[in-house]
């Protein structure tokens, strides 16, 4: 299997959800084969994501914005501003779950409600949060932040065995704090006490606010040619 010899099928071309301007086609491997930890562990260093249950890459024909990135947990180094926030996480309270908190909807349903409620995804619903954000043969652990008993903040965390994948997260929308940093800062420490160095926050997009933010946390690499580039 590490020859990354499979087969994918391609999506048709429909407007790209970040950049109104562009097309977006995606690549979805179809092979059963590769779906699960290892196979996965080996596509998305490869610069391929999952999205429920599908693992795909963007094949768009017209444009290659979406880079792969991955944060190095072991050398990572924080900025002043993270510095601050890392501050921030010291009265936090933080733990990773294989369930989630039996409040966890009433979060998601003010997250959604307040940022997306002209999107799919409201009305909030829970049958589709299973679909999007996690798949039967994927190890996951979801990441929850506690501000003393009140659940502010949850990640849903991919577990690998050298490096962990951040697929979504959701916060209080009233909470002064950085949540979305913070949820990364919290998976970037755990990984690093667990002994993986690698933490894939998903493609940096420099033109959309929304996905750029990657970048921030350093040292990183990008995926580009085919070969990983620190910088």
């Amino acid at each position: 299997m590490n020859d990354l010899s499979f087969r994918i099928g391609l999506t048709p071309t429909s407007g790209c959800n970040y950049l109104p301007d562009q097309q977006e086609q995606l690549g979805v491997v179809i092979d059963q084969d590769w779906l699960n930890p290892h196979g996965y562990q080996l596509l998305i260093a490869s610069g391929y994501r999952r999205s429920g249950k599908a693992i795909y890459k963007p094949m768009c024909t017209a444009c290659q914005a979406c880079v792969p990135l991955r944060v190095d947990c072991f050398l990572f180094s924080p900025s002043k501003s993270q510095k601050r926030q890392l501050n921030q996480m010291k009265k936090l309270r933080w733990e990773f779950k294989s369930e989630l908190d039996p409040n966890w909807f009433a979060l998601y349903e003010k997250y959604i409600t307040a940022r997306h409620a002209d999107g799919s995804m409201y009305p909030p619903n829970k049958d589709h949060f299973f679909e999007f954000s996690t798949a039967e043969w994927m190890d996951s652990l979801f990441l929850h932040v506690y501000d003393g008993n009140k659940l502010i903040a949850i990640a849903v965390t991919d577990v690998f065995e050298h490096a962990l994948s951040a697929v979504y997260s959701f916060f209080d929308p009233d909470s002064p704090l950085s949540l979305g940093t913070l949820c990364v800062l919290f998976q970037i420490q755990y990984s690093r006490n667990t002994g993986r160095r690698w933490l894939y926050p998903g493609y940096q997009i420099d033109d959309c606010k929304a996905m750029n933010y990657k970048v921030r946390f350093q040292p990183h690499q990008k995926l580009i040619n085919g070969q990983w580039h620190s910088e």
